[in-house]
């Protein structure tokens, strides 16, 4: 009983945050003409990257979700907040601005998650050679430490994912809430008592990443059960 319960506790762990983040952009896409007439998400990225000399950065729609990548220069946004004229979609906009501006002024937060994020992607691929290459090795060698230094650099690897997802929370709230807030606020873009909902929109933004880092950490505790049967 007692490991049925602490199961229910883990997956409560790792789900909800991912379901409270799609919760709360999906609520407020609704009404989806609420921004019409000051523009879409496209439009207000576009305005926001001029306004601050960003006019070198693009605003391109993707399909692979809402974020700025430094390297093409170019804020992408999701269809549905591309094109779409809801607080959620104005309000994202203005987070992946943020970002924009973290790399345009070459903050230190910001340039450490990128060192980071690079070192992450290399190692998720050693670590899907590693997991595959460990009973290989085993089978090769015939040295049980071989096949487990083999599984163990593979598990370090994977859980590098979930440390960097972590460590760079702060670049996410400093987008969100150093950033993004103050812009929306200042420059009077919302609709009237839309602030306190936005607010809501820009946590659930920064804490993308926490939904992500729970789900790698889903993922290595799998691996590990699996190489201990």
């Amino acid at each position: 009983m007692l490991w049925i319960i602490l199961i229910i506790v883990i997956a409560g762990c790792v789900f909800l945050p991912g379901l409270w983040v799609k919760h709360i952009m999906s609520k407020y896409q609704q009404p989806t003409d609420r921004y019409r007439q000051q523009g879409s998400g496209c439009e207000l990225a576009r305005h926001l990257l001029d306004s601050f000399g960003l006019n070198d950065v693009k605003v391109e729609e993707t399909p692979d979700g809402d974020h700025y990548d430094p390297a093409a220069k170019a804020v992408r946004l999701s269809p549905d907040n591309y094109s779409g004229h809801s607080l959620t979609a104005v309000t994202v906009a203005a987070h992946e601005v943020g970002h924009a501006l973290q790399d345009s002024r070459g903050e230190s937060l910001f340039l450490m998650r990128q060192k980071l994020a690079r070192a992450a992607m290399v190692g998720e691929r050693i670590a899907g050679i590693m997991m595959f290459a460990a009973p290989v090795v085993l089978m090769l060698t015939r040295i049980p430490q071989a096949g487990a230094l083999t599984m163990l650099i593979g598990l370090l690897s994977m859980g590098l994912s979930t440390v960097v997802h972590l460590v760079t929370l702060p670049v996410e709230f400093d987008a969100s809430y150093g950033k993004a807030l103050p812009i929306l606020k200042e420059g009077n873009y919302l609709h009237d008592g839309d602030l306190k909902h936005a607010e809501k929109i820009l946590k659930a933004a920064a804490l993308t990443y926490v939904a992500g880092s729970l789900a790698s950490l889903l993922n290595l505790g799998r691996w590990i059960a699996v190489l201990r049967r």
